[in-house]
């Protein structure tokens, strides 16, 4: 008997991955009711108060009693986490105070009701992405949760109990529990509760006996809460055995698995078991040996292979396909025992006898070395015969075993040459490894069966040509008959040896080079700048490895539309479009092959993450019938969704940049609506004031008193005009119509210019100029740059208090002209550095302080960098305030004018 492969003694690295993940988080633990009223958030507080007992650190994050005084009592004892109020039309809602618990960070907290949804404007929607991140966070958990509320089982508990249930759980977040706990009672029992009062008020109670807790309907839930707790403590066995390399069976729950083979019976062999497993009401796998033999099959055997695993697929069986060796059945039994495999099918040989006793038998193998698996042989019906068109692939094979034996003879024809140059200088033994070099090189190039007639071949040459009597099968010394017999027999083992390595060593190149184009693939679509990059590197891809023709689909304006194709295609017709569209919005394949819409030309499949389905992708090829096979399949599902998690990874990038782009609008909405509510409406306040004033009266006023109230009309238009002005500045900045028009200008001039427009404003300052007399001219904007001081100058103004200096000092150093405005305010905030120039950005001021839009220094900074220069902020070393500098670099100055003479 063949030794076990050391790999079936290893443990298996996925299973010990989530091993090691398991230990990192916290654990969960569910308590899970066919119903409410069984006792799920009792038994969750017993047991959460034994661990209280134990020493263990225990809170209580959400618990619901009902009013039910046995589990209030229960409640007794324990730290509650205070709940967060919500505000919510009107109402204030309490929920469980997540951040709290993450501070408090106990051993175990008790959340009641996983799958309620939490109130708008929470951090998490449902209340089992909040158990999440306490599990994430490496705090355990005990829950408590209904089995109508499983995402998976909606359907079925609407259609059992006529209500459909609105808040569910994902199965994955059932999966993922460490364990669960069944809470289950007699459906007499939980009635009775019910009349008791135990569960609801009366009159609740009595509507709830007629509609929902009728015997049936509590029978059927209480069934669908112990399958579904079976199934995950099936999962929970398997990757035990699997993480400490357990050899199985271990039956307890049965498992089915049926073999697959190019046989005409193995449909039959299907259909038998998936009647077995639903006897067994067990899971059942539908298994595929890839071996050497596998890729010398003609088209018509690999047909039918791949529909035999289509059919197990679509009556509910897991299609898998492994790569195997020399010994089938050692591969059947090792994947049977990592998968707690309890009963194998497997179809009759129907091979001679003297085939079995040459190349074995698979069937007597794996009755020898089940052990506790239970085998069942099955004749099995051949079925319907080959069509005609499956008939006519069958030539193409045929060609190539002609060529393959061609070739043996003609290297049989070679070493005969070859022998009889060298026989002089070698000798009649050394002319028999020519023979055998050129059975192995045979073996190499064409596989088996050609290797041995070459073996044959090999042999009657070298006693036709080599051993005496010469030029006659006649053997006249027995011991070349023995030779003769021996190198044959050498010449097989070495024909097959070689043709299995040869062959193990093409499907391991197969392996690699999909494996590496999946790399490459992967690669391709990180680089990918774009959607339309993405979508045909996808689509080439997809074109390149399956060698057929592809579409991509993806919404747009809430219909489907072609995006990307190989060969370039940018319309579908309508049959296809159907096709797509239920494929999209099913979430399910349609098409050509499929089991929805066959009548289309295409075969669609969903590209689809976690979050839904994300696009379509459509193939066909010219081939008749389905257009991949289960291998294909795969390795398409593959392509596809590496290109979903593509696409959705852009559409988060697109959806996050118009979120900032949404946010940045209703902040510069919102600011604007401050400015004209707030902003604006001071001046004109100040502005209709005063005029009212000397409209009613102006005969008592004195001259100097009208003047005042002149005055302050024009000041006040004056800075609403300075408000409306730095709203259209940036309106066009931020829209690109800024086009600086440079010319030579003295910046003396500009500076000069500047400060007159801000006379009024400096008018309680003290004002320094200090400039370099040897600046050089300017080639800039003069109304830009005039626009960008007097903006530093109206800030200065605003913050500095009055009396206070106003420097500006310029001069030229290495190539650039400097220019500071400094002012003796109270500087700015260090943590406002950095914002100083942003839109409708305001330092915090003292109420004296003159209000602003915010937009001054964002419009210096842009009128700054269209001259091509930069602006930056500090705060003074040598006393309180600010100092902004302008740096011009060498690119914008101008060359000194010369003077007149």
């Amino acid at each position: 008997m063949p030794e076990e492969r050391e790999s079936d003694h290893r443990p298996s690295p996925d299973a010990l991955l989530k091993e090691a993940q398991r230990e990192s988080r916290g654990q969960l633990k569910i308590f899970l009711g066919a119903a409410p009223g069984v006792g799920k958030t009792y038994e969750m507080l017993a047991s959460g108060r034994t661990r209280l007992k134990e020493g263990a650190d225990v809170v209580i994050g959400v618990v619901e009693t009902h009013g039910r005084r046995e589990t209030q009592a229960l409640v007794e004892g324990f730290e509650i986490v205070p709940r967060r109020r919500v505000s919510y039309k009107g109402r204030q809602l309490e929920e469980m105070d997540l951040d709290a618990i993450l501070a408090r960070k106990p051993d175990l907290v008790l959340v009641d009701e996983l799958a309620h949804t939490n109130a708008p404007d929470s951090r998490h929607a449902k209340r089992y992405m909040d158990v999440e991140e306490l599990l994430a966070a490496g705090i355990n958990v005990y829950s408590t949760l209904n089995i109508q509320h499983v995402e998976s089982l909606n359907d079925v508990v609407a259609q059992i109990t006529r209500i459909r249930v609105r808040e569910t759980v994902p199965d994955a977040i059932i999966d993922r529990a460490d364990e669960i706990e069944v809470i289950d009672i007699t459906p007499s029992d939980l009635i009775q509760r019910l009349h008791d009062g135990k569960v609801y008020v009366p009159d609740t109670a009595r509507r709830a006996v007629d509609n929902y807790f009728s015997p049936g309907n509590l029978t059927a839930l209480r069934e669908l809460a112990l399958r579904r707790t079976a199934q995950r403590v099936d999962e929970q066995l398997l990757s035990h055995m699997r993480a400490h390399a357990i050899s199985g069976p271990w039956a307890a729950g049965e498992r089915v698995l049926v073999c697959i083979s190019e046989d005409k019976r193995c449909a039959a062999l299907v259909r038998y078991a998936k009647r077995l497993a639903d006897r067994l009401r067990a899971p059942w796998v539908a298994l595929y040996v890839e071996t050497q033999r596998s890729f010398q099959l003609g088209d018509t055997e690999r047909d039918r292979i791949a529909e035999v695993l289509r059919l197990a697929e679509r009556l509910g069986a897991e299609a898998v396909t492994v790569p195997g060796g020399a010994h089938i059945a050692d591969d059947v039994l090792g994947y049977a025992r990592s998968a707690n495999v309890t009963q194998i099918v497997i179809g009759k040989s129907d091979r001679s006898r003297w085939f079995e006793i040459l190349h074995g038998s698979v069937v007597h193998d794996l009755v020898r070395r089940s052990g506790n698996i239970s085998v069942h042989v099955i004749a099995g019906d051949a079925g319907p015969p080959a069509s005609e068109e499956a008939r006519a692939v069958a030539p193409l094979p045929v060609r190539r075993e002609v060529r393959a034996y061609a070739e043996g003879a003609v290297l049989v024809a070679a070493a005969t040459l070859v022998g009889v140059a060298l026989q002089r200088l070698l000798g009649l033994q050394n002319v028999a490894l020519v023979f055998l070099t050129a059975v192995l090189v045979s073996a190499v190039r064409s596989g088996l069966w050609p290797a041995l007639a070459t073996s044959v071949a090999a042999m009657l040459a070298f006693n036709f040509f080599f051993i005496p009597p010469l030029y006659t099968f006649t053997i006249a010394d027995p011991e070349n008959v023995i030779a003769l017999f021996f190198f044959l027999v050498v010449a097989a083992i070495a024909s097959n040896l070689t043709a299995r390595v040869r062959g193990q060593a093409l499907a391991a190149r197969a392996r690699a080079k999909t494996t590496e184009d999946l790399y490459l693939f992967s690669k391709k679509l990180a680089s990918a700048v774009s959607l339309d990059d993405l979508l045909w590197a996808t689509a080439f891809q997809i074109a390149s490895m399956l060698k057929v023709r592809v579409v991509m689909l993806l919404p747009e304006d809430g219909a489907l539309t072609v995006k990307a194709g190989y060969p370039p295609e940018d319309a579908i017709d309508a049959a296809d479009l159907a096709a797509a569209n239920w494929t999209y919005e099913n979430n399910r394949p349609a098409g050509r092959g499929a089991d929805t819409l066959p009548g289309a030309r295409r075969l669609f499949l969903p590209m689809h993450t976690g979050r839904g389905a994300v696009g379509v992708v459509g193939i066909d090829k010219d081939k008749e019938g389905p257009p991949l096979s289960p291998e294909e399949r795969r390795l398409l599902d593959a392509l596809a969704d590496q290109a979903a998690l593509a696409v959705e990874r852009a559409n988060l990038v697109s959806d996050v940049e118009k979120a900032r782009l949404d946010a940045e609008t209703d902040r510069l909405r919102s600011a604007l609506l401050t400015s004209i509510s707030h902003d604006l409406k001071t001046p004109l306040a100040s502005i209709l004031g005063a005029a009212g004033t000397l409209r009613s009266f102006a005969a008592a006023l004195t001259e100097e008193q009208r003047g005042e109230m002149l005055a302050t009309i024009e000041e006040e238009a004056l800075r609403l005009n300075r408000f409306i002005a730095n709203l259209l500045d940036m309106t066009r900045l931020e829209s690109g119509a800024i086009v600086p028009n440079a010319s030579p200008n003295d910046l003396a001039e500009i500076v000069g210019s500047a400060m007159r427009r801000a006379a009024s404003i400096l008018k309680d300052h003290r004002v320094e100029i200090d400039l370099a007399p040897d600046l050089p001219m300017l080639n800039v904007d003069p109304v830009l740059f005039e626009q960008a001081l007097f903006n530093l100058l109206d800030n200065a103004a605003k913050y500095a208090p009055a009396g206070s200096l106003v420097s500006l000092h310029g001069w030229a150093e290495n190539g650039h002209v400097t220019l500071q405005v400094l002012d003796e305010g109270p500087g700015i905030p260090d943590e406002d550095v950095d914002k100083v120039f942003d839109k409708f950005f305001r330092a915090r001021k003292q109420d004296q302080v003159r209000a602003g839009t915010g937009l001054g220094l964002a419009i210096c900074r842009g009128f700054i960098e269209a001259l091509g220069g930069t602006i930056a902020v500090a705060n003074r070393a040598d006393r309180s305030g600010a100092v902004f500098t302008i740096d011009l670099p060498a690119r914008a100055l101008a060359p000194m004018l010369e003077a007149a003479p």
